[in-house]
């Protein structure tokens, strides 16, 4: 494969794209960061909730969206997210940064109270209308990553498969995992079709991904 193979963002039309930049350029605030179910929040917002593997980059892929820099916390530590944190985005979206699955410096106890909280939260929110799914571009998607998306099946919660770090692989590695991941993430029923490629680093497929969120809050 050519490294001309690479994939780029899919076309998406201006309108949803000025949409999108609209939304995120709101003010957007940390809410809370939750331990317990009691403990979350009552929303009528549409919700987003970023999911995956510690260290995949969930909180600098908010940052990136966001446009800000310490909106949610980063960490080259996996396991640094030890909650459900909440983030209103002007009153028109809930964005919601999830415990990382797979790894967390913590102890076992600790780790099984977060990956309950995580299951919880999927399976109980009815507010909740998208997951995006993180996969890190360097790895593909991992047999601890199947079994969440398992998950997402059976809660009927739809999810979007989003590539991370893809400014980290060359081209015509990030065109053989995205076909690969695509192909995987067909086997599941919650699936959304579409996957995106993003790097927090240089801005690829944020804007894109900002113009998907848009519809969503929009009702669309």
């Amino acid at each position: 494969m050519s490294e001309a193979a690479a994939p780029t963002p899919a076309e998406t039309d201006p309108a949803e794209l000025e949409a999108g930049r609209l939304l995120f350029a709101r003010e957007c605030r940390f809410v809370m960061g939750g331990v317990a179910l009691k403990d979350l929040p009552d929303s009528s917002q549409t919700e987003i909730a970023f999911c995956g593997r510690s260290n995949v980059g969930k909180s600098s892929l908010v940052n990136a969206l966001t446009g800000r820099t310490t909106l949610a916390r980063t960490s080259v530590t996996p396991g640094r997210t030890q909650q459900l944190n909440f983030f209103d985005l002007s009153g028109r979206l809930m964005l919601v940064d999830l415990p990382g699955h797979g790894y967390a410096k913590a102890p076992k106890s600790l780790v099984d109270g977060w990956n309950k909280l995580v299951r919880g939260y999927l399976r109980g929110r009815p507010t909740l209308r998208r997951v995006c799914f993180l996969i890190d571009a360097r790895h593909g998607i991992k047999e601890v990553d199947q079994a969440v998306m398992k998950l997402l099946d059976e809660t009927a919660v739809v999810f979007q498969v989003v590539l991370t770090k893809a400014d980290k692989v060359k081209a015509a590695e990030l065109a053989e995992v995205t076909e690969r991941t695509l192909k995987e993430a067909k086997a599941h029923l919650a699936a959304h079709p579409e996957i995106a490629v993003t790097s927090s680093h240089t801005g690829l497929g944020i804007p894109e991904l900002r113009a998907t969120l848009a519809r969503l809050a929009a009702g669309g």
